[in-house]
């Protein structure tokens, strides 16, 4: 034990002697693909997170949540050690059947190396142990996850060209515009594939909804978490609308888009965006109360969230240390059902660190 302890200790100060300098997010710079479908690892913190709707053969909808993490630690980048875990894999799997009444969700995490776990660059191709995204040289993603109490097994084939959110990419998350990250979105994705529960295989066919997303710096101190909607609308169009909340429960910042059926983009600045709270579900489990249906506002459109079913919270305290409630949602707009989508709340059973 106090060899075990010296080790240790000798880590952390090297960590501490030569901490990494990771790369700023700055407005200006043009995403470039493929390229930019891979890894960043010079930046902090990356995500690819697809989200959809899914039939399955006796009718009924289920929602599905596949997610890997990337993140830059902070030991010394100059340490050769295969052992030196400069980069963490995180991943989340998570089904929602109202059926089971609350969320199937399972999680793995791993330092990068060894052939078990990486984020690659120059395409997209993540792996923790046999959970797997890649992407295909057709552009068609392949995601093979045997989680604990289901398997996934999904094509999610793109029909339109990449969403760069923000600025051409450059997406502002706060008041200062360091806090920002490289954010494009792939709506409309066509998902056919298997869903896997107790030994019983069933072919399923959606619709998803892919996020891409890295940074170094991204909350503002004083913020708590984010309300994040991104939705495939009935017409072909895509909603993607988010709100910054401070600690004392005011918006720090928000952004909404829309991409019409016909390509053409609308930019709502953070004054023409609101969330506007209209039920409340508070968790058995942590106690926290999460608005699980709410209006989105943009601008003068109003869209109406309303769960798939209420108990969508998502504990990764295995994992990325938080918890979360992440969910499937439909979207009505003048009482008429218009779009599919997921809905997340963070920072409602304490503030996220990011």
């Amino acid at each position: 034990m106090r060899r075990l302890a010296i080790m240790l200790l000798s880590v952390a100060l090297s960590a501490v002697a030569a901490p990494p300098q990771f790369a700023p997010v700055l407005p200006g710079k043009a995403l470039s693909f493929p390229a930019d479908f891979g890894a960043h690892p010079a930046f902090r913190t990356e995500w690819w997170y697809a989200t959809g709707w899914l039939e399955i053969p006796d009718g009924k909808p289920v929602g599905f949540q596949v997610t890997f993490f990337r993140s830059a630690t902070e030991h010394d980048a100059g340490n050769p050690s295969r052992f030196a875990p400069r980069q963490l894999i995180v991943a989340h799997a998570a089904l929602s059947d109202p059926a089971v009444g609350r969320l199937l969700h399972d999680q793995r995490s791993a330092r990068e190396g060894f052939g078990h776990a990486h984020a690659k660059e120059g395409d997209t191709d993540v792996r923790l142990g046999d959970w797997r995204f890649v992407r295909k040289p057709d552009g068609r993603y392949e995601a093979s996850l045997p989680a604990r109490d289901f398997t996934l097994a999904l094509t999610l084939t793109p029909t339109q060209p990449p969403l760069l959110q923000g600025d051409r990419g450059f997406s502002r998350k706060g008041p200062r515009p360091e806090q920002a990250s490289y954010y494009y979105s792939e709506p409309q994705l066509q998902v056919e594939g298997t869903v896997t529960r107790e030994g019983k295989s069933l072919p399923v066919r959606g619709s998803a909804w892919l996020d891409h997303e890295w940074s170094t710096s991204v909350l503002d101190t004083e913020a708590a978490g984010w309300d994040w909607v991104g939705a495939n609308l009935d017409d072909g169009g895509a909603l993607t609308a988010f709100r910054i909340r401070g600690r004392n429960g005011t918006t720090l910042w928000a952004y909404a888009a829309l991409r019409d059926r016909s390509g053409r983009i609308t930019v709502y600045a953070p004054g023409q965006v609101r969330f506007v709270p209209q039920r409340q579900w508070r968790s058995p489990r942590t106690g926290a109360s999460y608005p699980v249906a709410v209006r989105v506002e943009t601008g003068a459109t109003a869209w109406e969230l309303l769960p798939l079913q209420d108990d969508q919270e998502l504990d990764s305290r295995q994992s990325t240390g938080a918890v979360y409630w992440e969910g499937a949602v439909t979207l009505q707009r003048d009482g008429q059902a218009v779009g599919r989508g997921y809905l997340e709340l963070t920072g409602y059973v304490k503030p996220l660190k990011l």
